[in-house]
């Protein structure tokens, strides 16, 4: 039997199985997952909203091409290259042969995003394009079965974050262009290659659905994520109730997962949190954005590429600078929201070096001054023309990022100001002066951190500005 007849061999048996799992896998009766209490929600955002910096990695069959096919390449991101390039399903399932990652060590990539300072790390275990990276058992179009490399990263990589302390989490798309209840209907386009916009046969919806709970139950059952974020939801045929019954079926299999606002059909153009009755999900997710003064009243996170691309590609060398990756840092936790920085491994299962150099720069200013950002509340102020500010107790952290020549100016606080000094020297004094409408203090002459040095402002209470 080849491999395609066993893929479909497979896909039959997930249909034939569909009826009887059916009420296993729907939400059960129990905990009202989609009218949760304050206090229990609180309970369990606590963990993700004090960590405010994660590391999302965008791997797959992708990772072979990088970027190219028959000599095309494209200013699109890497891991759409099925789509752009138009590459039919079972053509693009050849790069399977191809995914070799004998270099992969969970280990070190563990060690990396600990070295930076990340908290969660979020992998894709099944991006648009269908490949699982995981060893699922519904379907052998996988890394396990369908790669010569034939083993399961995701097991060593879950391991090795419980190991190091990180925590660690999925990524999952709900459209799927290689099942075959999927097809694209547009000109010039082959009906098997991904498109943004594809459609699913009716009869086929339940059965995928299910095909789908299935692989959700294995990810959470075998790897214990800690976080599911959904994406590809944008898809004419997945609705409001598919999102709501989703994210109640995930939640009854882990109470306290946490889930993405990607699973419903509530997004604003994935700036925040829609309160609209197709809304579901735990937390916003703007991309490739900071919104200018945050998305107050809801969690959000701002998931941004170091390039210009989430899956790799070898020609892609737009890298943003390590000061604009920590500013962008500390931009997101003084707007009150957590920031997931994407990398791309090879083929090869390698992060590229300008990642790793960069993760490392960003590890050097955490490690000085992580106490301005872990667990650290929204600026009280509307905006700073030198910088950004945090909190957190009755202290008020300034991130300096245009050095005065004398003077730093603050805006007025109705708090009074008991010390001022920089986080790196607690036990020092930095001479100030506070007046009803401004607030100044005297700094060095050069900043000792050129990229954002930070400034702490000891209060008589939780800031309060005026």
């Amino acid at each position: 039997m080849t491999k395609s007849n066993g893929l479909l061999k497979k896909f039959l048996l997930a249909a034939a199985i569909a009826a009887p799992l059916a009420p296993a896998l729907s939400a059960q009766s129990g905990p009202d997952y989609l009218n949760e209490r304050k206090e229990a929600r609180d309970q369990r955002m606590r963990w993700w909203r004090e960590a405010r910096f994660g590391l999302f990695v965008h791997w797959g069959l992708y990772a072979v091409p990088a970027g190219e096919y028959k000599g095309q390449r494209s200013n699109r991101i890497g891991e759409w290259i099925q789509d752009w390039a138009n590459i039919p399903r079972e053509d693009y399932a050849q790069f399977a042969k191809q995914f070799n990652p004998i270099k992969f060590n969970a280990a070190e990539w563990v060690r990396i995003a600990k070295d930076a300072g990340v908290k969660y790390l979020v992998i894709t275990s099944k991006h648009h394009d269908g490949f699982s990276i995981f060893d699922s058992k519904i379907s052998s179009y996988d890394i396990v079965d369908s790669t010569p490399y034939k083993k399961d990263p995701i097991a060593d990589l879950s391991r090795e974050c419980k190991k190091q302390g990180i925590r660690f989490c999925f990524y999952h798309s709900i459209m799927d262009w290689h099942h075959p209840s999927q097809y694209v209907d547009a000109p010039g386009r082959h009906r098997t290659a991904g498109k943004d916009k594809n459609k699913i046969l009716p009869d086929q919806k339940p059965i995928y659905i299910q095909y789908m709970k299935t692989q959700l139950r294995e990810l959470v059952t075998q790897y214990d994520p800690e976080v599911l974020w959904f994406d590809g939801e944008w898809v004419d045929w997945w609705t409001g109730e598919d999102g709501r019954d989703l994210y109640a079926y995930v939640r009854s299999l882990k109470p306290s997962i946490i889930v993405n606002n990607r699973v419903g059909k509530g997004r604003q153009g994935m700036r925040g949190l829609d309160k609209g009755p197709d809304a579901v999900g735990d937390f916003g997710t703007p991309e490739q954005e900071i919104p200018p003064t945050g998305l107050p009243g809801v969690d959000w996170e701002s998931c941004m590429t170091m390039n210009d691309t989430w899956g790799y590609k070898s020609y892609d060398n737009n890298w943003k600078s390590s000061e604009a990756l920590i500013r962008n840092l500390i931009d997101i936790a003084s707007k009150g929201g957590n920031y997931l920085l994407n990398v791309g491994p090879t083929a090869e299962g390698v992060i590229p070096e300008p990642s790793v150099t960069r993760l490392q720069a960003m590890g050097r200013w955490i490690r000085t001054n992580g106490e301005s950002i872990y667990a650290a509340g929204a600026s009280p102020f509307k905006a700073l023309e030198w910088g950004r500010a945090t909190q957190k107790g009755n202290r008020l952290y300034l991130h300096v990022f245009r050095w005065p020549e004398s003077e730093l100016t603050v805006p007025p606080l109705e708090n009074k100001v008991r010390r001022a000094c920089l986080l790196t020297e607690p036990g020092g004094k930095l001479q100030f002066e506070q007046k009803a409408d401004t607030i100044s203090i005297r700094l060095p002459k050069t900043a000792p951190d050129p990229i954002a040095t930070v400034v702490t402002l000891e209060l008589d209470g939780p800031p309060r500005a005026k």
